[in-house]
């Protein structure tokens, strides 16, 4: 990810200060780029020249003292809190207090970081998805300390790198890893219990409600201990139960079951489904006619609390899963489906489930009672 934040920050004509611990990971971050840049050549993405120049307006460093005259520091450690909260104590010192000061984290809280920090107020979360050169979604997280001009100037920034940026709060997860995650850990609960067959609902979430993959192929594509670590920290902020990793996904990881990295996961060919493991008595009833409602709704649910708190904007949310995802708006699907047959079926969730997470928001139940929900949802987009 820092090669990657790099090569962005050079595309766009910035002179970027590699930094990294010793000559060997400065050299992997090297090649890391001049593979990256030469394919882009190779692609018509780029020209020679341009790929050359790209590469001179990089330097390499061991020593934080050679970007001594940085005006942005973008960190990209390992996901490790205390490795960033150590990482920040020293940025602080070193910096001054008009420099702005970056953590790419996916899901670490950003106010822990910079509270111990000098000037807290000049720190944000600035999330890069992988691979940072192609894709274009950025989010901003912002803190309780962060002041209105560090929270503009990021934004200027993104858009100065040719990237789209979201605005969020510090929340586990944020805005795409909230739903991403809690969406991914929901359908592994629901085939851990005899909901549903794996293949079905990966089948069923790409026919029927228009996603890219299924989930239990994006979990393998992702990594299955990536997704635990996020779902995790995303349990520890909100302690609900629909939130705790499934166990068959803390299984699966503790086996070294992690997908496509370990070349075994949800769907490496010819692996029986882990549900005829684990559930030796046999399956459930099936309920697969249930689906995708079963998954769809409870993500909509989520994303209108977004919404109602106050934590993101429609667009910025329907923009990140979108962007980041490549998966349908949450919006366009709540619009496409109509806010009161969610309303109807997110009632019959949290019936059966009675889990506080999937009572339906307020929101929604304001917009299913208006005369019009349909006209009611479209000015709640605009505004």
């Amino acid at each position: 990810m820092g090669a990657g934040i790099a090569e962005v920050f050079a595309r766009a004509g910035w002179q970027v200060h590699g930094i990294d611990r010793d000559t060997a990971a400065l050299d992997r971050g090297r090649d890391i780029i001049a593979t990256s840049t030469d394919r882009a050549v190779t692609k018509g993405k780029l020209t020679a020249a341009d790929r050359d120049a790209l590469q001179e307006r990089i330097s390499y460093d061991t020593d934080l003292a050679a970007a001594h005259d940085a005006t942005v520091v973008v960190e990209a450690a390992l996901e490790d809190l205390d490795a960033k909260r150590a990482i920040f104590a020293d940025l602080g010192t070193r910096f001054g207090p008009d420099v702005l000061l970056a953590t790419n984290t996916s899901s670490l809280p950003v106010t822990e970081i910079a509270a111990v920090t000098e000037h807290p107020e000049r720190v944000v979360g600035l999330h890069f998805f992988n691979p940072a050169p192609v894709q274009e979604l950025v989010e901003v997280i912002t803190t309780v300390h962060t002041s209105q001009q560090a929270s503009e100037r990021t934004a200027a920034l993104v858009a100065e790198l040719g990237k789209t940026a979201i605005t969020c709060g510090d929340r586990a997860g944020f805005v795409v890893n909230r739903l991403l995650v809690g969406y991914l850990n929901r359908a592994i609960r629901l085939h851990q219990d005899g909901f549903a067959g794996r293949d079905e609902i990966d089948q069923v979430m790409v026919t029927s409600a228009g996603y890219p993959m299924g989930p239990f192929a994006l979990c393998d594509l992702v990594g299955l201990d990536v997704i635990l670590a996020v779902v995790e920290r995303i349990w520890d902020d909100t302690r609900d139960p629909i939130d705790a990793p499934a166990p068959l996904l803390r299984q699966l990881v503790a086996a070294g079951r992690l997908g496509r990295k370990s070349g075994v996961g949800f769907g490496a060919s010819g692996d029986p489904e882990p549900i005829a493991q684990l559930n030796r008595a046999g399956r459930r009833e099936d309920r697969s006619d249930e689906l995708p409602g079963a998954l769809v709704l409870p993500y909509l649910n989520e994303a209108l609390r977004m919404v109602e708190s106050g934590y993101a904007t429609c667009d910025d949310i329907d923009t990140g899963m979108q962007l980041g995802c490549r998966m349908p708006g949450p919006f366009d699907l709540l619009a496409e489906i109509g806010v009161e047959r969610v309303l109807t079926g997110q009632r019959l969730i949290f019936a059966e489930t009675a889990a506080p997470a999937h009572r339906p928001c307020r929101l929604l139940e304001t917009l299913a009672a208006g005369d019009d929900p349909s006209a009611a949802l479209a000015e709640l987009r605009r505004s």
